[in-house]
């Protein structure tokens, strides 16, 4: 019996979170061996990824023939180009920078604060009340981030850690604008263009940030797995996670594209013990047990009285 449109969707949520989720220890694995530093690997991975998307365009397989508009109104420009600047610019950047300083655990459990974010910027901009719940689910996800963050950090090992967590946190910051300023553009044109035209123009503002370390990438010594992990990084880990989850969020609704969100740290965890030999200390549960708890009551629905 074939697969329905609403479980091939599930299933990309899945897979998709399970790509972010290796994505984690490979980039991890490049940049520990010094094979590839974040900014130079960051020109490869959104760079064949834009490659990607337009040949996706080219081939059009995916297109519907009545697709919402297909070119770029003026009044949208500058929204394209914010989207770019936190989506891809800001965010991958300090993303792999900070991954590349800490570990793929406490990047993983950090970026669940995302949700809670999102919850908190919306209302301040949206001008939606905040329950006591909410507050309090902010409340628990700061403290479990504060427990990553600060737990152990001594020593100068330590210090790279917690400067890696920070650069996640003003990651996980930066992402929340641009899911919050890309909405509106999602109402009007086709999910696959913005997302190629984002990646386009965050690939143009990384190149002057990236560019020296991408032609010190040390090809020549890469063997059989740093290359497949390198594929890892760049087609499931990126372009194949965007694409599956913007199919999922198309058909099941961003909601259910949250949920899915959860099944990332432990995808995390279990990848990084096994292929990185990654510690999972109490102290880290704990901090897990808080950042979930956080994101559920900050995303729990307000009764009205």
């Amino acid at each position: 019996m074939p697969f329905n449109k609403k479980t091939i969707a599930h299933i990309a949520l899945l897979l998709t979170n399970l790509f972010f989720a290796i994505n984690l220890s490979a980039a991890k694995h490049l940049t520990s061996l010094q094979l590839a530093k974040p900014f130079g690997l960051n020109v490869v991975r959104v760079g064949v990824s834009v490659v990607l998307f337009w040949l996706l365009f080219l081939l059009k397989p995916l297109r519907k023939k009545s697709a919402p508009t297909k070119k770029i109104e003026k009044q949208d420009i500058m929204r394209f180009v914010w989207c770019a600047l936190s989506g891809i610019a800001i965010n991958q950047l300090l993303f792999l920078k900070g991954l590349s300083l800490t570990y793929p655990i406490h990047a993983s459990l950090l970026m669940l604060t995302t949700p809670i974010l999102i919850v908190f910027i919306a209302a301040w901009i949206l001008k939606e009340r905040i329950g006591f719940f909410k507050i309090l689910g902010l409340i628990l996800g700061i403290s479990g981030a504060a427990i990553l963050i600060f737990a152990n950090a001594t020593g100068a090992a330590k210090d790279d850690v917690l400067w890696g967590d920070i650069l996640i946190i003003i990651n996980a910051v930066s992402y929340t604008i641009y899911f919050i300023i890309v909405k509106p553009l999602m109402l009007k044109y086709d999910a696959v263009m913005i997302i190629r035209w984002i990646f386009t123009l965050g690939l143009i503002m990384i190149l002057p940030f990236g560019w020296k370390e991408f032609t010190e990438i040390k090809w020549p010594i890469f063997n059989s797995v740093d290359i497949a992990t390198m594929v890892l990084v760049v087609f499931t880990g990126t372009f194949l996670a965007y694409l599956f989850n913007i199919y999922g969020i198309k058909i099941l609704g961003a909601s259910a594209a949250g949920f899915y969100i959860y099944t990332q740290p432990f995808f995390a965890t279990f990848i990084a013990m096994i292929f990185l030999n990654e510690s999972l200390p109490l102290y880290k549960v704990a901090a897990a047990a808080l950042i979930f708890t956080g994101v559920y009551l900050a995303n729990k629905p307000i009764k009205n009285a």
